[in-house]
C-alpha cells in the first residue's frame, strides 16, 4: 500500500524555492525561485545574491543610505538568477515558484522568458508601485498568478 501523506507538487516546488532562498546571504530578505516545466521537472533555481565572481564581502548589504552604498544596485533577484541559471534552456510554458511576489524588473524577465505561471507565498509589498506594475504586466501578457497557501505546516529534513 502506498504512502498517503506525501506533499503536493506545489508544496514541493515552493519548498525548493524556500530552501534555495536560504542560500542568500542577505540579512533582511531571503528569496528563492524554482522554475518548473509542464512535466513537473525542475528546469532551474535561484536566490537573491550578488553577481558571480564578486565577493559578498566587497558589496554593501544595507537597505538604507546613498544608493551606491546599499545592496540595490548590485543584487540579482532570485527570479532573475533562476532565469539566467537556466543557461539557454527554453522556459516557454514553464511556471515559477517564489516566496515573495516578483518586482516589476523580475516580472519583465519572467514574461520575456516565456514563463506562463507565477506561484508565490507573500505579497507584502502589494501597495508599492513596483508590484502594481508587475501585476499590470502579468495581466496584460496573460501570465497566471497564484498565491499559494501551503497544505503542510512545515517541511523538515530528517536524517535517519
Amino acid at each position: 500500500m502506498k504512502r498517503e501523506d506525501y506533499i503536493s507538487w506545489n508544496d514541493y516546488f515552493m519548498g525548493i524555492a524556500i530552501l534555495s532562498g536560504m542560500r542568500s546571504k542577505d540579512p533582511s530578505t531571503q528569496v528563492g525561485a524554482c522554475v518548473v516545466d509542464k512535466d513537473n521537472r525542475i528546469v532551474s533555481i535561484g536566490y537573491n545574491g550578488f553577481i558571480n565572481g564578486c565577493s559578498d564581502d566587497d558589496f554593501p548589504w544595507s537597505r538604507e543610505g546613498e544608493f551606491l552604498d546599499t545592496k540595490y544596485p548590485y543584487v540579482v533577484h532570485a527570479e532573475q538568477n533562476a532565469i539566467l541559471n537556466a543557461r539557454g534552456k527554453s522556459l516557454e510554458g514553464c511556471r515559477i515558484y517564489v516566496n515573495l511576489f516578483p518586482c516589476h524588473e523580475c516580472a519583465r524577465n519572467i514574461i520575456q522568458s516565456g514563463i506562463r505561471e507565477v506561484y508565490y507565498l507573500s505579497d507584502k509589498y502589494a501597495e508599492t508601485d513596483s508590484i502594481k506594475a508587475s501585476k499590470y504586466m502579468f495581466e496584460k501578457s496573460g501570465v497566471k498568478l497564484v498565491q499559494l497557501s501551503p497544505e503542510v505546516e512545515k517541511i523538515e529534513i530528517k536524517l535517519k
